[in-house]
């Protein structure tokens, strides 16, 4: 007999922490990390998740790190239990993350709908460019974390054809109006020295084209891969107030957890 659609799930690891980047930021969250990504971010912090793994991890006690070995695929039911479970208090945030996670679009479906069941609240944090598999599962998510890549730093994997037209604006705008049909939804950008104004340019006008109500967040690029400073003051301020011009709701938030070590 072929396996159930979606019944399992290929994960890199499972750990309670706190939210440190986004509207969301502090929240108490568990983070379920899927494995494998189509994309490579030059300023990436979670390279082992670019390719599935043979074992995950579980933590064994909320923010504890320390952790168990899960032999992959994962159960979903099984894993939806066990975060229900290990979800340190009622109002956590689920984070559904990567890797990317809807390139297992079934699992996805299947884990959100039975976390919502349980009463959890589920955050979907994407690239945002695979809008067929968001729509499978967008009326089970609370909140969709989308990211907007721009080229100047990112590049498709191997053996990933980049989208028509050079850019992803297209494919993040045809995904942003799928995730309007979420609970809620934000767009992050991250900024770095590569980033132009054209690009941005770009982004804010897609951005509006679906709504100028989306909130959008600007993040200040956390040194880290091929990526070794920040942009400056000064640069920072640009691009916010090149923002506020267009959208309603822009805010600029660094990351805050390598501030305060946690994962």
């Amino acid at each position: 007999m072929p396996p159930e659609e979606g019944g399992t799930a290929s994960l890199v690891e499972v750990f309670s922490s706190v939210q440190g980047e986004g509207p969301e930021v502090g929240r108490t969250t568990v983070f379920v990390r899927f494995g494998g990504c189509d994309l490579r971010c030059r300023w990436c912090d979670s390279p082992g998740t670019w390719r599935p793994v043979e074992e995950a991890r579980f933590e064994t006690a909320p923010g504890s790190g320390a952790f168990e070995p899960l032999a992959n695929p994962v159960d979903v039911d099984v894993l939806a239990e066990r975060i229900d479970a290990f979800a340190p208090t009622p109002r956590a945030w689920i984070s559904l993350t990567g890797g990317e996670p809807l390139l297992q679009p079934e699992a996805i479906e299947r884990l959100a709908r039975a976390l919502v069941s349980r009463g959890r609240r589920v955050y979907l944090e994407t690239h945002g460019l695979h809008a067929d598999a968001l729509a499978r599962c967008v009326d089970a998510i609370d909140l969709v974390s989308m990211d907007w890549k721009l080229a100047s730093d990112v590049q498709p994997g191997p053996g990933v054809a980049r989208p028509p037209g050079l850019d992803f604006h297209d494919a993040h705008q045809r995904f942003l109006r799928v995730a309007t049909r979420a609970g809620a939804v934000y767009v992050k950008a991250v900024l770095t020295p590569s980033t132009r104004d054209d690009e941005l340019d770009a982004m804010l006008e897609r951005i509006a084209g679906v709504s100028t109500e989306v909130p959008l967040v600007l993040q200040p690029v956390t040194p880290t891969g091929g990526v070794s400073a920040m942009p400056g003051a000064g640069r920072l301020l640009e691009c916010l107030a090149r923002a506020e011009a267009v959208l309603e709701d822009v805010r600029l938030i660094p990351q805050t957890h390598p501030i305060y070590g946690v994962l």
